[in-house]
């Protein structure tokens, strides 16, 4: 079976790094990455945007959000400027990039606390904050350990 694929928005990035204790949804997502349960995955946008909002608030957690990143992430590239007029209208203009992303690269979830930025025009990727998400993998498992996984 494959690990899903979980593209993290900066605003699920940001909370799980600075969060004050780690039962915080977005820091299990986290930790679900760097155990490899799930594969996380970024995109050099969120990545740019989450440090500089670190170095605002918060710049002593910088070598944490670091280290996560590294341990817990796959950074892709952001899409060409070629690539986002098939997608208009999919998403807020300054988010399109991060859906694209997602998309592109096989992700099943994309994980934000800005779910109505979003608006796929498919049901290959679902928009989800942290918590639900949590809910689906629960889930899964419950339905995996009763022998009723849908594949």
């Amino acid at each position: 079976m494959k690990r899903p694929l979980v593209f993290l928005d900066a605003d699920v990035l940001f909370a799980g790094v600075a969060a004050p204790t780690e039962q915080g949804a977005s820091h299990v997502v986290l930790r679900l990455g760097e155990i490899t349960l799930i594969e996380c995955v970024t995109s050099t946008q969120v990545v740019t945007e989450v440090e500089r909002n670190f170095e605002k608030k918060l710049p002593s957690k910088l070598p944490e959000l670091r280290l996560i990143i590294s341990r817990s992430l796959r950074v892709v590239p952001d899409p060409e400027p070629h690539e986002l007029p098939p997608y208009k209208g999919q998403a807020d203009p300054k988010d399109l990039p991060i859906l694209i992303a997602a998309l592109t690269h096989g992700c099943r979830y994309l994980l934000t606390f800005n779910i109505r930025h979003y608006e796929p025009a498919t049901s290959e990727i679902l928009v989800q904050r942290p918590g639900d998400f949590l809910a689906t993998i629960r889930t899964l498992l419950v339905q995996l350990a009763a022998g009723t996984e849908k594949t």
